[in-house]
């Protein structure tokens, strides 16, 4: 005969144990109560003992039960500690004034460490493991085993391709073709073509049959990158292929079947582009039905390190960034995301001997080009090398313009973004002899 085992909740089985001590105490309360009355004696002090008797075995029964049940969290939580890998917390920090408020917070380290572990695991192409970052990872485990169209959603240089190749990876597809068509590089005149194929003689110089995208990609996946690029008569026979999932081909009478997986990428705001009547209402409900928007770099600049590590590891010439430098990309806007950090390090990795150092990279991520190209000059005019004081300096005035340059010259947004006071900026750009008004001109030619 077969061991059966049931599985109750800890939710119900304390409740109900606190439930029977209660009830037990009750009745035998009441009984007592009644047998010295029928006896005519004052039943109080006789109620108050075994009252006391029962509260003592109550305490008794739930101190058991409680270090039945915190003892394997007690130990967890010192293992935890033990092994480093979680801050360690203790009663005496405020912020954890009880034992259940430190397995609490030990318990968010641990899953949040958990939860960068398995993305490491699950995506070691996708650098970064900020909140915004997790959050694009967790839509496409979700999203991933599903057939569902997927509308992918962030500025030009987030990474949108990486997610499609990642959402198709983990789904069941993943084994069967996965097709690219860039909406933007292809003519608008040939891109219907592109997309389903066209039969000889079908227009001008089609002089053999072409086989679609779609066709191509049959019990696979079809990318559509920069979705909102696409002309309104092909969105229109789009739209009809995900309704029906026959295709056309141009020139051609008899409908191809195709099973595809769609996924949808734009850099654009489709419902402003659907208001103004240059996209389809209709095809951005079709395709918006699980839509995952990438933050952009500005956003999670907890990722620039790590981002930037893994790009400088894939370059030919094998090259590592100072912290200086480091401070200096993590500062940047990046208005062009991972793709302009990327040609960043690839052109200083060309004159880095070694290591790229601020002044490589400060002409081209900030806009005062004159700033930038003083420390180049001071720096290749001084054979005599620096001293530690010296060194410093130059790296601390190029960060400072970083700042000022993102903040537009407005010294209370640069001093926020440097963690210091604005009093204390103040004394540094007098130090270095800084031209704050270049930073606000640069601004205003831009506004023009």
């Amino acid at each position: 005969m077969k061991n059966l085992r049931f599985n109750i909740s800890l939710y119900i089985i304390i409740p109900l144990i606190a439930m029977g001590m209660v009830t037990i105490t009750s009745i035998v309360i009441y009984q007592i109560t009644g047998y010295y009355l029928n006896k005519d004696i004052n039943p109080f002090w006789p109620a108050a003992f075994w009252s006391m008797v029962l509260i003592f075995f109550a305490f008794i029964g739930s101190f058991v039960i409680s270090k039945i049940v915190i003892d394997p969290l007690e130990r967890f939580v010192k293992d935890a500690e033990g092994f480093g890998v979680v801050q360690e917390s203790t009663p005496k920090t405020p912020l954890v004034a009880n034992d259940m408020g430190r397995f609490t917070m030990v318990f968010d380290q641990v899953t949040e460490l958990l939860s960068k572990v398995e993305a490491n695991k699950l995506f070691p192409d996708i650098a970064g493991r900020s909140k915004g970052i997790r959050g694009v990872l967790n839509s496409i485990i979700k999203v991933a085993p599903t057939d569902s169209t997927v509308l992918i959603m962030g500025e030009t240089g987030t990474g949108k391709e990486l997610v499609a190749n990642s959402i198709c990876a983990h789904s069941t597809r993943k084994e069967k073709p996965f097709v690219t068509i860039n909406c933007a590089a292809i003519p608008a005149g040939l891109l219907e073509s592109e997309l389903f194929g066209h039969e000889k003689g079908a227009f001008t110089n089609a002089v053999v049959k072409k086989t679609g995208k779609f066709e191509l990609a049959d019990k696979g996946t079809v990318f559509l990158d920069e979705i909102g690029e696409m002309p309104l008569d092909t969105q229109a026979k789009l739209l009809r292929v995900l309704e029906s999932r026959y295709i056309e081909r141009v020139g051609g009478a008899k409908p191809i079947k195709v099973d595809v997986r769609i996924i949808a990428a734009t850099n654009k705001n489709l419902e402003a582009m659907v208001a103004k009547g240059i996209f389809r209402q209709d095809l951005f409900y079709r395709l918006n039905v699980f839509s995952i928007i990438i933050p952009p770099l500005r956003e999670r600049k907890e990722d620039i390190p790590a981002i930037a590590d893994s790009i400088i590891e894939k370059l030919e010439n094998r090259v590592t960034i100072s912290p200086e430098t480091m401070n200096i990309l993590s500062s940047n806007d990046w208005q062009g995301n991972v793709r302009e950090l990327q040609n960043v390090l690839e052109s200083a990795s060309i004159t880095a001997k070694g290591t790229i150092e601020p002044a490589q990279v400060l002409t081209l991520v900030t806009k005062n080009q004159k700033e930038a190209d003083a420390i180049i000059a001071s720096d290749a005019s001084d054979n005599q090398g620096y001293n530690l004081d010296q060194r410093m300096q130059k790296y601390e005035k190029g960060i400072i313009i970083a700042a000022l340059n993102r903040s537009g010259g407005v010294q209370i947004g640069a001093a926020k973004l440097l963690g210091i006071k604005e009093r204390s900026l103040w004394h540094r750009i007098k130090k270095y002899d800084i031209d704050v008004n270049s930073f606000k001109f640069d601004v205003r030619n831009e506004a023009v």
